[in-house]
């Protein structure tokens, strides 16, 4: 590979190669980014609704300490 770009000039390699696949890869890139995205916001809003619920829980459990109001869940 090195000796495919040896004697190009420096802005084919860091220029003109990268706008290619840019070009070429795009649309893959941006459905890789897009899946990424959606998975990070599917996985805060799990996160965010365990965190409820233990929440919730706790609070009603440690608010009933008496036997009395335990008995009525």
């Amino acid at each position: 590979m090195k000796k495919l770009f040896e004697g190009l000039p420096w802005w084919v390699t860091w220029v003109a190669v990268p706008v290619i696949a840019i070009a070429v890869f795009g649309g893959m890139i941006a459905s890789a980014i897009g899946f990424l995205f959606w998975l990070l916001f599917k996985v805060l809003v799990f996160v965010a609704l365990v965190g409820g619920l233990v929440y919730l829980v706790r609070k009603f459990t440690s608010s009933s300490s008496s036997s009395d109001h335990r008995d009525r869940w």
